[in-house]
């Protein structure tokens, strides 16, 4: 059943904001309903991890193997993780505390130029995180500060990973911290919650950090297959198409990541 509430709308586009495998085709007059509200357009996925392998997935994990899924070099890493910090679920007001500084210096360590990070805009997105959102903190076990969190959108059985930061003087001092957040909160999830899954969002159109990649090749993330469409306002859906012969010729990132989403669409 169509639910206008179902969608909410994230950088000029309606997203569907209940978990993925939930989400079903949308008609024409279904998306003019909500474009009729605002939004430039709209993002449909359905038919979630489906046979087919499309242009268009979500990375998830759907069994937890503990210590043992992992070989000896990525178990030393982790090992080394959790002797270095402690993972554990915190208020969102510590967050709100602790958390713009290392959010604004992880944006300048991984060169994000697509999106703003301001004190405001940080406060503003823990605003709109309620009910159904937990949080997790990194805390270094010398000091007890908090130098990583994450901020993780929970559904019935499912869940999926969401801003993430972390203190970039100890990504680079192999103490391997994505190691060790990520396999605690996996662990708690899938192992201790029972969840169906685990994602980490949808296929990235702007590619820019190598958080999947990471997930893929360490933590036996998958993709998780489905069909994408997109309907547009009528005057964006004409920009759209005209820039598309050029797209390979853009430097603007966001730019570039609409033109490329359009070509994920499902054909059939």
């Amino acid at each position: 059943m169509f639910s206008e509430s179902d969608f909410e709308i994230y950088r000029h586009a309606w997203r569907y904001n209940l978990a993925p495998d939930k989400e079903k085709q949308l008609s024409d007059s279904q998306c003019k309903t909500l474009l009729r509200q605002g939004g430039w357009m709209v993002r449909n996925t359905f038919d979630f991890d489906c046979k087919e392998e499309t242009d268009f997935w979500y990375l998830i994990k759907d069994s937890f193997g503990g210590m043992e899924e992992h070989s000896q070099n990525e178990r030393k890493k982790l090992r080394h993780a959790l002797r270095s910090f402690d993972f554990q679920l915190v208020d969102k007001e510590l967050v709100r505390q602790k958390g713009y500084p290392i959010i604004k210096a992880t944006y300048v360590d991984y060169n994000i130029s697509d999106r703003d990070m301001n004190e405001k805009i940080f406060n503003e997105y823990l605003d709109k995180c309620k009910g159904n959102h937990d949080f997790w903190g990194a805390f270094d076990v010398e000091t007890q500060e908090m130098v990583g969190f994450c901020e993780v959108r929970v559904w019935d059985g499912a869940c999926e990973y969401g801003l993430i930061g972390f203190d970039p003087k100890y990504k680079h001092n192999a103490t391997y911290p994505y190691y060790g957040f990520f396999y605690k909160m996996n662990e708690y999830y899938l192992d201790n919650q029972k969840f169906r899954y685990v994602a980490d969002g949808a296929r990235s159109i702007t590619e820019h950090s190598n958080i999947q990649p990471f997930l893929e090749k360490n933590f036996n993330f998958r993709k998780a297959y489905c069909k994408l469409k997109i309907k547009y306002k009528w005057w964006f859906g004409a920009i759209v198409r005209v820039l598309l012969p050029f797209r390979r010729l853009i430097w603007s990132r966001n730019v570039k990541a609409i033109l490329n989403m359009h070509k994920m669409q499902y054909d059939n």
